[in-house]
């Protein structure tokens, strides 16, 4: 068991479990690595043969992964939560009486399913079933159902894929 303590206050520095080093997004690296590893490969494979596949898979997963770590660096959980805090009030879909800690959930699975999905090149409209069930895995004591929390989870979707530069999941939003 760890005695170290941590100041909750603090932005989390989002290390790398074996260096230590600040910046570490190891899902956001991993899936930017295999989408255009994939991608790599086939350009490789049509413009060298089985050479060019294999050039064309290794620099492709290091741009991707470069791609996917940026992505995950530019969304900050604590900005997020932050933010949502401050302002669900003025969202049209919160109900009078609801606390922010109904809504808290299904933001969360916005900006985290941004940061999950983005490289897939998917809309969220093709991913709100995914979307769903991890909102419904993961909602702990929110009041809300999918029906209402699909809004929150939405907007915190948009929010985060208005500061990446581009429309990675081409939605026009």
């Amino acid at each position: 068991m760890s005695n170290d303590i941590r100041n909750t206050n603090e932005p989390d520095a989002n290390r790398d479990p074996l260096s230590g080093q600040p910046g570490a997004h190891p899902v956001g690296t991993g899936i930017g690595a295999a989408g255009a590893g994939a991608a790599g490969t086939a350009i490789g494979a049509a413009v060298g043969g089985p050479v060019g596949a294999v050039i064309g898979a290794v620099v492709g997963s290091v741009a991707g992964g470069l791609a996917g770590k940026g992505v995950a660096e530019a969304i900050d959980p604590t900005v997020e939560e932050a933010y949502w805090r401050d302002n669900y009030t003025s969202q049209s879909y919160v109900e009078p009486g609801m606390a922010y800690d109904d809504y808290h959930p299904a933001y969360r699975t916005g900006y985290e399913g941004y940061r999950t999905y983005s490289s897939t090149g998917k809309s969220y409209d093709e991913l709100e079933p995914d979307l769903q069930r991890h909102y419904e895995a993961d909602r702990g004591q929110s009041r809300l159902g999918w029906d209402k929390a699909k809004h929150a989870t939405r907007d915190a979707w948009n929010r985060v894929e208005r500061a990446v530069p581009g429309d990675i999941d081409r939605d026009g939003r």
